[in-house]
């Protein structure tokens, strides 16, 4: 006779697993669809309704990236993304080590006012943003784009880390010391490498912040030449609003390079959003 507790547990196994590949089908399917209408012809993208298109026109792609600019766009937002990402993990790892494992006045307070800052939305901050680089001349330029993201993504970078850096035990630090480490050394060489789950979730993060931002970058960036991929984008769409296959090929590219980072990096999300340490 089959265990009454087993045959339960069972079914609610079951019931769970078919909920969530639904819920994967789900989120999925859109993604599926945007490729599959990137193949197509303006002439069959809406009279064939097979699931893989019976004729592959890869034309569109080489449409997208030349007609309309995309390459610039592409580049500028790949540029963008490398240099913010890499600034807010030096920036945020150097901050939250510091509050972690110094002692200087007002270090709680400080603290607690990056924290604060994450319950201001982002639009709130537009103000403070434009003026300050207006004043600093740094509106329509790279640099002024750069700093402002860097800025954006900075308080729930250095929550998670400070994070990590509490369990990092003090034995390694003294051993590092005996060593001959300085404060810049363990930071480096082992504080870093310690954090390096709270690093992947925060390169995805501030990623995928970046990659798809746009309201900022409309404020900021006037010339064509210095736009990210999103703000192309719309021009994009405006230029190709009747032809879907192109457009869709258009936001393939976009979605390829952060969905290929997600899966490069997924195994560290679950870890480091829970401040799992994991050699």
């Amino acid at each position: 006779m089959i265990n009454k507790y087993v045959l339960f547990r069972s079914a609610r196994s079951t019931i769970i697993h078919i909920f969530l590949m639904s819920v994967a089908v789900t989120c999925l399917f859109p993604i599926f669809w945007m490729v599959r209408c990137a193949f197509m012809t303006n002439q069959t993208i809406f009279v064939d309704q097979s699931l893989i298109p019976h004729h592959l026109d890869f034309n569109n792609f080489v449409k997208a990236w030349t007609q309309g600019s995309f390459g610039i766009y592409f580049l500028n937002s790949v540029i963008y993304t490398a240099c913010v990402v890499t600034g807010i993990v030096i920036i945020a790892s150097l901050a939250a080590f510091s509050f972690s494992r110094l002692n200087f006045p007002g270090k709680n307070i400080i603290f607690y006012l990056f924290v604060a800052a994450m319950m201001i939305p982002l639009p709130g901050s537009f103000v403070a943003l434009f003026v300050l680089m207006t004043k600093l001349h740094l509106v329509n330029t790279r640099l002024g784009y750069i700093l402002c993201m860097i800025n954006v993504g900075l308080s729930m970078s250095i929550l998670i880390l400070k994070t990590f850096f509490d369990k990092m035990p003090h034995e390694l630090e003294d051993a590092a010391r005996i060593d001959g480490c300085t404060k810049l050394g363990i930071w480096w060489n082992m504080a870093l490498p310690f954090a390096r789950p709270a690093i992947a979730v925060i390169v995805i993060f501030n990623s995928l912040n970046v990659w798809n931002e746009y309201i900022l970058a409309t404020l900021l960036l006037e010339d064509s030449k210095l736009m990210p991929l999103q703000r192309g984008l719309i021009i994009f769409q405006g230029a190709h609003s009747t032809d879907y296959p192109v457009l869709m090929a258009g936001l393939t590219m976009a979605a390829v390079p952060i969905i290929v980072i997600y899966l490069f990096m997924q195994k560290y999300i679950v870890k480091g959003l829970s401040g799992e340490v994991v050699g």
